[in-house]
Parts: C-alpha cells; structure tokens; sequence
C-alpha cells in the first residue's frame, strides 16, 4: 500500500476461484490537488482499466496520449508506459493472467493495444458495466461484481495454452517438451505460445531475466552499500556484459541501470 499526501494506491487479491483468470486487482485514486504521474514497469499482461473520476491519461511507448474516461484494455505490456492521475482521479485496474485474455475475448488479437474493450466484443457490456461499478463506493463490492459480470464471458482453457501456463516462464525447454507430449511441432507450439498468450517463449524468458535484475537492484540498493556492484547484477542474471543489461533496460524502460535505480520509487512494477 502506498500512501502520500493525498494519494493512495494498494494491490487486491483474487479469490482462490479466479486465480487462474487474474493475477490481482490493483486500486488508486488522488485526492490531492497535483497531479501525479507514474511510470509502469512492463509485466507482459493484459490490464483493464476502469476510470471513475477525472479521466486518466496514458502515455504509449510511440508518445500517443490516450484518455481513460471509462473503461481501456492495455497490453500485453511489453515496455513501460506513464500514467498520470489528475485532482480527483481513481482507477481500478484488473490484471488478466497468462491466457486468460484470449479465454476472455476469444478471437481478438492480442497485441500491444490500448482499446475500449466494447469494441473487441462488439457489444456495449462493458460501458454498462463501468455505470455499475461507479455507483459502488466499496472496492470489496466492485470486485465481486465484476467476477460475476466476468463469469459468462470465460472459456475453457486450450489444453496446450493450460500446459504451457504450467511451465514456469524462464524454462527454455518448455516448447520442446510440450511438442514432443502432444505429438507436434514446436513451431506449432511456438504459435500457440504467441495466439493464447500474446507474446513468445523467447521474449518472456528475455523479461523473466530483466526482471530478475530489477529485483536484484532493489535488493542491492537496500543493502546501504555505498555504490552498487553492477557486475554482481549481471553475475546473478545471466548477462554476457553491462552492454547487455543496459540494453534490456533502455528496451524495456528507455533508462540505464543507474537511471532505473535513481529513479525507482516512481515506477510502479505491478510484478512485486
């Protein structure tokens, strides 16, 4: 939970019955009169956003601001992007786990996106369900709406999008492994890796180690050493060199290492 001077922020956890759909729900509004604009650190999930005071403004990775006036769907989230909370804003933000995206809108593409999610079912539930949700004053209460509203619209899980869940992220054999069970290719695996979960095997195992070295420098920073041990970062991780670290961070959030460390309390990592 994270609260200044006005701002308050703090992640929700999901019941045990919809683990497999969300990995959290997060809340924050400003009560303050500045505005607040953070950055969010890329996680490689699917977010629905719903806004119910002063519209939210996103700023893409291309510097194209987008508005948040009632309901957004974002993602995968592959690179940082702002957020800015004006005077009297509040969101909360639904966090859509693995292939829960695809079991939730089906045939949509899943691919760096920012689009009212009305226009991915061709229906107008979702402006309906924002109505509802504003009138609710009770986070608890909104949640277990939108589980409800959420439960006619999720499908079955494709056997091999389960089993790919199933592996953990960083594990390279995972495709190979999964081809040679289910008696196909492993380009076969590859686009399903790609169709149910938005992005490949390769570019979450490349994540996977950024984040590691995210979590490795917030460890090291909290240590009170004087000056951090970069090369213990890249020893740890996995990286050939500094090159290769500096340029998963300015990939990943167009900072250095030593920027990112200088400038962490203002990024958001909905991972930790």
């Amino acid at each position: 939970m994270e609260n200044k001077e006005g701002y308050n922020s703090y992640r929700i956890a999901v019941p045990s019955v919809f683990e497999e759909v969300f990995s959290h729900f997060y809340f924050a509004e400003n009560k303050s009169g500045a505005t607040l604009t953070q950055t969010l650190l890329p996680s490689f999930q699917t977010i629905m956003v719903f806004s119910f005071g002063t519209p939210v403004a996103v700023k893409t990775k291309e510097n194209d601001e987008v508005s948040v006036e009632k309901c957004l769907v974002i993602g995968p989230i592959k690179r940082a992007f702002d957020y800015t909370l004006p005077p009297y804003s509040e969101i909360l933000v639904a966090n859509f786990k693995d292939d829960a995206f695809f079991r939730f809108f089906e045939n949509a593409t899943l691919t760096d996106i920012a689009v009212n999610p009305d226009e991915l079912l061709q229906e107008n539930c979702f402006t309906l369900l924002w109505s509802e949700l504003r009138k609710i004053s009770d986070n608890e209460t909104r949640i277990n709406h939108l589980l409800n509203f959420s439960k006619p619209y999720i499908k079955n899980r494709n056997q091999i999008a389960g089993q790919i869940a199933g592996f953990n992220a960083s594990n390279l054999s995972a495709v190979k492994e999964i081809s040679e069970k289910n008696h196909v290719s492993e380009r076969t695996i590859q686009l399903n890796h790609k169709k149910y979960f938005g992005y490949s095997a390769k570019e979450i195992n490349r994540y996977q180690r950024f984040l590691k070295a995210v979590q490795q420098i917030q460890i090291l920073a909290s240590s009170n050493e004087e000056k951090m041990d970069w090369f213990e970062v890249i020893d740890a991780c996995g990286y050939y060199d500094q090159s290769q670290l500096i340029h998963d961070f300015k990939y990943y959030l167009n900072l250095s290492p030593s920027k990112y460390l200088k400038f962490q309390q203002s990024i958001c990592n909905p991972r930790s």
